[in-house]
């Protein structure tokens, strides 16, 4: 409502297997914003719609994700599922195998970091997440998340 556009949209995505699937996520950037990872912006707050910065803050913009759950293209943690243009990442995940992980809302990665990893990064704790993968370790992640959600941490935009 306070930008053009659908409040709504669907991002495609890389998930399980490398297969795409289509991620639906409140939109917090204005129409026209290459589809892009936003780190990859050279200015991503010119980008944001006059809500945006407080969906992302609070990642409410992550909320639709929960159809994609429901649907079965996502679990609530594991590797957060790419662009189609986040080569790099998709590469070093596949030399580990991560493509085997059903995608999350929310993951090792994650809340290790964030916006604030490299790709080389992100692929280490994905792999390492795959590798101590369990219903307690997910429990923790999913924890962990809520704290850093309500103290904002580890969010750049």
């Amino acid at each position: 409502m306070t930008s053009p556009g659908p409040s709504l949209y669907w991002s495609p995505r890389i998930g399980r297997n490398n297969v795409f699937f289509s991620m639906p996520k409140f939109r917090t950037m204005q129409t026209g914003t290459p589809n892009v990872a936003t780190y990859l912006l050279s200015d991503p707050q010119t980008h944001l719609t006059p809500i945006g910065s407080f969906l992302r803050q609070t990642s409410l913009d992550e909320l639709p994700q929960l159809w994609s759950i429901i649907k079965g293209d996502m679990s609530f943690v594991g590797p957060r599922p790419v662009l189609s243009n986040e080569q790099n990442l998709i590469n070093l995940r596949n030399e580990k195998k991560i493509y085997r992980l059903m995608p999350g809302l929310t993951g090792w990665a994650q809340i290790n970091g964030r916006d604030e990893l490299t790709d080389t990064e992100k692929a280490a704790l994905d792999f390492e997440y795959m590798q101590r993968q369990s219903f307690w370790f997910d429990i923790r992640i999913l924890w962990i998340t809520l704290v850093k959600v309500l103290r904002g941490d580890g969010i750049s935009h």
